[in-house]
């Protein structure tokens, strides 16, 4: 063969050197330029510098180099490990995100997969976390996870963290003392995931204002754009708009850490606050919202307020809280997620009827970290779009060390609750009727939502503050007295107060016992001297109903004509957190875990749940639902002292669980009047031996 008939073959290798662990490292090309002839000198470049050898060294040092580049070129025990999400774009909240891993070398239980928003958060400033045993494959080091993600108007990305046993740090935990996992060794980070539109309108609650025509209508957007309410009697027709009000609040608007630090504070987006005006009564009105330029929301729809209604339907509890699914810096609420199911299908169920719903405190249990706020409306979202969402103030969304009213009796009942949080949150993310406020004392808005009434139907339902001054006095206590005393009953024959922190419990909070003599003291006669048909609390987790109370003693209830009898309170703090007081021990034997039921506790349940109330003029029913079966547990009936025509005659419905009813007929009245009238003192003996309630139930088996 010729020799310049030369073909040249070019061998290229290209590999990291010195760059393990995912690092930049040099890169190294090796060219080989082979001569047709065999025998000739071969031209090695390496780098860029030529040489020329004898074909046989050039074939073996072609064939190490290629080994070397090829070993140095393998990532470390860290790079091996592959993390990939799919997809990675979401369309709107709650859509599923599918992580997998593979290569994690000598897999533990301890190696875990953190969850970030925004993506460049430091490495301990996670949003969550997941252990990758919880995905059956993981000995193998290969895995996947399903996690359903909520919009927090930023990208999401994930990291691979090795947690060595000997790393294990008890002193920084979460609130249940497990210790959080550590960061030093990160195996892998994905590729971000984000949303289609991240500024979208979602969160959507509903509210009643002042107007009996209006309903309220708030939601987040990401970037505070222009954003309006559209609704009307169609949904192919919502030819109607209004504009809404946008605010916001900033991490220098938060009391104390976590809601201050960088740990817990993520961008809460922009509220927007809009009020759909001149509703019909009882009429089904569809909305979005939303704009032309940034898109709308899909069409939801509620039914408009009709107090001459007689019919009230309402859904009550309190320390709901809410599901996430990973692990946080606390405990989350798993029953959340049954008590918004439940709830759900008792609102499709009741149709065209109007209903509302009522939180009493403990809403969210951010305590600081922003991002519980977002999954908690997200939660909420398909009932409280449908029908109005009312709250009352707890300690979670409040407490903090330097909270303006903080009486020396107080010591011990108010504490670090709120995370630093000051109310802000609670304040500005609902807007329930009337116009309560009180300075934080800070920079911070001032706190809203305090206190304050609406009519629906039947009822006149209060809200006050267990968490700002009551006392006599006070601005709430003068707002308590003057709105009890308007209470027209003739129109709304049964008051409900609410309120988080309960006036009577038999759950050993200690704590909490300076307060309640408090509230005895100062709120109890108000309740009493205004006949108060029921008081709602929350804050022990439990449900616990008592007889009619009256200084701590069971009194007989009345008419709502007459005043001074007594109130049945009934505490409703089963919405969803789990950790849970003992009740009161035998008072005699204080170190012996026997917790007998009082006299004056008609019925206590452990169970998960929420209370229906349904009321018309006549009768008011109340009955607890539990989460694990969906069916009643118990029920509490009470009737009005109100009369009302029927088609046979006039029939007197007194409180006493017992009614009476007599035909007014022309020549027989006098004899039927006698007869009735020894049946009704009969009748009246034997039944006031009788309660207003239903029989003594327990279902705890303390």
């Amino acid at each position: 063969m010729p020799n310049n008939d030369r073909t040249v073959a070019n061998l290229q290798t290209t590999a990291a050197v010195d760059g393990g662990g995912g690092g930049a490292g040099r890169r190294a090309t090796v060219v080989v330029e082979r001569e047709a002839t065999m025998m000739s000198p071969i031209v090695v470049e390496i780098m860029g510098e030529s040489c020329s050898m004898a074909p046989a060294e050039a074939l073996i040092l072609t064939f190490a180099i290629s080994i070397v580049l090829a070993i140095s070129s393998a990532p470390s025990a860290a790079g091996e490990v592959f993390l990939s999400v799919s997809p990675k774009t979401l369309t709107k909240s709650n859509r599923t995100v599918h992580i997998h891993w593979s290569g994690v070398p000598s897999p533990s239980p301890l190696d875990w997969l953190g969850i970030y928003n925004p993506p460049n958060s430091a490495d301990d400033h996670f949003i969550g976390y997941l252990f990758l045993n919880s995905s059956l494959s993981w000995p193998s080091g290969a895995g996947d996870l399903h996690l359903p993600l909520v919009n927090l108007r930023s990208n999401y990305a994930f990291r691979l963290f090795r947690w060595k046993p000997e790393e294990v740090n008890y002193h920084h935990h979460d609130h249940d003392q497990n210790p959080l996992p550590g960061t030093r060794h990160r195996l892998a980070e994905s590729e971000e995931v984000g949303f289609e539109i991240p500024a979208a309108a979602e969160q959507i609650h509903l509210s009643f204002t002042d107007g009996e025509d209006e309903m309220r209508v708030m939601f987040v957007t990401g970037d505070g754009k222009e954003a309006f309410v559209r609704y009307g009697l169609s949904e192919e027709k919502m030819d109607r708009i209004v504009g809404t009000e946008v605010t916001r609040y900033e991490m220098k608007d938060m009391c104390d850490s976590p809601a201050n630090s960088t740990l817990g504070w993520r961008d809460p987006g922009f509220i927007h606050d809009g009020v759909m005006t001149n509703l019909e009564k009882g009429k089904k009105y569809y909305y979005r919202v939303g704009s032309d330029a940034a898109g709308w929301s899909g069409a939801h729809s509620f039914i408009s307020r009709d107090n001459e209604a007689n019919e009230t339907i309402a859904f009550l509890f309190g320390d709901m809280g809410t599901s996430v699914p990973y692990a946080t810096f606390y405990r989350s609420q798993e029953e959340s997620k049954s008590t918004v199911r439940w709830i759900l299908r008792d609102l499709e169920a009741a149709g065209d009827k109007p209903a509302f719903i009522s939180h009493i405190g403990d809403i969210s249990y951010a305590r600081g970290f922003s991002w519980i706020w977002d999954e908690f409306f997200n939660l909420i979202e398909p009932i409280a779009s449908r029908a109005p969402y009312h709250v009352c103030i707890g300690n979670h969304e409040y407490d903090w060390p330097s909270q303006p009213w903080r009486p020396s009796w107080s010591f011990g009942v108010y504490g670090t609750d709120g995370g630093g949080e000051c109310g802000v949150p609670y304040s500005l993310k609902f807007k329930m009727p009337g116009n309560s406020t009180l300075p934080t004392g800070t920079r911070a808005p001032h706190t809203r939502n305090l206190y304050y009434s609406f009519d629906a139907g039947a009822v006149h339902f209060l809200y006050i503050s267990t968490e700002t001054d009551f006392l006599r006095g006070s601005d709430q206590y003068e707002f308590i007295e003057a709105d009890l005393l308007s209470v027209d009953r003739d129109k709304t024959p049964f008051i409900v107060v609410q309120g988080h922190r309960p006036m009577y419990t038999t759950s050993n909070e200690a704590r909490d016992a300076p307060m309640r003599e408090r509230m005895l003291e100062n709120l109890e006669p108000l309740f009493v001297e205004n006949n108060v048909t029921l008081a709602l609390w929350g804050h022990v987790h439990r449900y616990e109903r008592f007889c009619p109370l009256r200084n701590n003693t069971c009194r007989k209830m009345s008419p709502e004509s007459a005043p001074g009898a007594a109130t049945v309170h009934v505490v409703i703090g089963m919405g969803g957190q789990d950790w849970q007081a003992s009740w009161k021990p035998r008072p005699d034997h204080p170190d012996v875990p026997i917790f007998p039921q009082p006299k004056e506790s008609m019925f206590r349940g452990g169970q998960f749940g929420y209370t229906k109330l349904v009321a018309t003029r006549e009768k008011l029913t109340l009955v607890y639902i539990g989460n694990h079966d969906g069916e009643v547990h118990d029920t509490l009936d009470i009737w009005s002292g109100n009369a009302r025509k029927t088609g046979d005659g006039l029939r007197a419905v007194v409180a006493g669980n017992f009614e009476v009813s007599w035909y007014v007929g022309g020549a027989g009245f006098l004899m039927i009047g006698a007869i009735l009238g020894y049946a009704f003192g009969f009748v009246t003996r034997r039944r006031r031996e009788r309660n207003a309630w239903t029989p003594v139930k327990n279902e705890d088996a303390s």
